[in-house]
């Protein structure tokens, strides 16, 4: 392996995130690194079972991990509590046990639940994320957030649980359709716009050259934020810059918009309420950049339907919510407001 970079995240547990080519074939090594002999479960879905599957099952042999794999068809649809289920019986039906672990590979769904299986599974198992999309890679595989949909809301099942491991080989990137790698560069697009200008700056313009640099500048941002604050009482929040939004347009859509074509959406939407409320007009970088990148940007749905399904989103409070808006390219503010106000804002924003 070469050029391999590090980026060690400090929180309730301490890991590294490894980043560079040649990391599938060496995920048996660094498990076994990290963990000691154990016997994983690799869960991952039809499409990267295809693709990674058996590449990962024999880098686990060769390094003596007697692996299992569970795989689930593709998509958000699958990402519930009845094929959660069944991956739990699979694990018991293995008979694993704490000294054990899961390993999630694929790309955000697969990543969600593997973690999500683990933090329930005998009250916690070790995890390992093997992020293989872009969005994966910057955002959902680190951090420690995990879940499952439920017909009321996407993600509103989940737990807190930090991975042990994570290895972003970025040669899978290779293999991605064009969408699903424009789905990720809207968290890129994300990071930039809530966190530093310059990480805007340098993707506003695609192609990027250097995704490697891009994935790590991203991973930094994240490990500073969630060791600021894990479990999401504050600054940690800022991460949801266009995610309210496009989350309930998700839902409305039946999951048939992607979830980073609907937070392109969202983000949008989230900068237009900034200016509406004064706070400075950043739509046009944002929206330019987006198109860009090949991004539809339009939303089919009323203000009043976005905010129906805005109200069980997971950072509501009874009477409040919590919108992310920019404030200056690079700085994203917190805006807490009544329920009211955020329909007040969504229908001042519709066109």
């Amino acid at each position: 392996m070469e050029h391999i970079c590090k980026v060690s995240v400090k929180a309730s547990k301490d890991y590294d995130i490894l980043i560079g080519e040649g990391l599938l074939d060496a995920a048996g090594e660094q498990v076994r690194r990290v963990l000691g002999t154990c016997r994983p479960a690799v869960l991952t879905d039809d499409t990267v079972d295809a693709l990674y599957g058996g590449r990962v099952l024999r880098s686990l042999a060769a390094a003596g991990l007697d692996a299992c794999k569970f795989v689930f068809p593709h998509g958000e649809g699958s990402k519930n509590l009845g094929v959660m289920a069944s991956f739990l019986d699979f694990m018991a039906e293995h008979r694993l046990t704490r000294g054990d672990a899961v390993i999630a590979l694929g790309g955000g769904v697969p990543g969600d639940m593997g973690g999500f299986a683990a933090a329930v599974f005998l009250r916690g198992v070790p995890c390992v994320q093997i992020p293989t999309t872009l969005l994966a890679a910057v955002d959902s595989s680190v951090g420690g957030k995990t879940a499952v949909d439920i017909p009321a809301g996407k993600n509103l099942a989940g737990a807190f649980h930090q991975p042990s491991l994570v290895l972003c080989d970025t040669k899978t990137l290779d293999t991605l359709p064009p969408d699903i790698l424009r789905d990720g560069f809207a968290e890129v697009v994300k990071y930039g716009v809530i966190l530093d200008e310059d990480l805007f700056s340098a993707v506003s313009v695609p192609p990027v050259q250097d995704m490697q640099a891009v994935i790590r500048r991203c991973v930094e941002l994240k490990r500073d934020v969630v060791g600021a604050d894990e479990f999401d009482r504050g600054t940690r929040q800022l991460l949801n810059f266009g995610h309210t939004v496009g989350h309930a347009i998700e839902q409305l859509s039946g999951f048939t918009v992607s979830h980073g074509s609907a937070v392109a959406k969202g983000m949008l939407r989230a900068a237009r309420m900034g200016a509406a409320m004064g706070l400075g007009d950043f739509t046009a970088p944002i929206r330019d950049t987006l198109l860009r990148y090949g991004f539809d940007l339009s939303c089919p749905y009323t203000p009043e339907e976005l905010f129906d399904v805005m109200l069980n989103d997971k950072k509501r409070l009874p009477d409040t919510i919590t919108l992310v808006l920019p404030e200056r390219m690079g700085h994203c503010g917190l805006y807490k407001m009544p329920v009211s106000r955020a329909l007040e804002l969504l229908k001042a924003t519709a066109s």
